[in-house]
């Protein structure tokens, strides 16, 4: 079990470093009178720091090689 948490994690980390965040779109409305509506469609990004990507990676790594094999 926690071999196979300690390669998800590092599984996790190393897409976190390579895909460094996503942006999508989102429609916000402005004026909303009556049968008059107008709105807008706005991008939003979301990223993550590259230092956490590599926490992950590493602590995976930890997690695997220092977990005993169990037989």
């Amino acid at each position: 079990m926690n071999r196979t948490l300690g390669v998800v994690l590092m599984v996790i980390g190393a897409v976190m470093l390579i895909w460094t965040g996503f942006s999508y779109t989102k429609k916000e409305k402005l004026i909303d009178f009556g049968p008059l509506q107008v709105s807008v469609n706005k991008k939003e990004t979301v990223n993550w720091p590259p230092y956490l990507g590599t926490i992950l990676l590493v602590g995976g790594l930890v997690i695997v090689v220092t977990t005993k094999k169990s037989r």
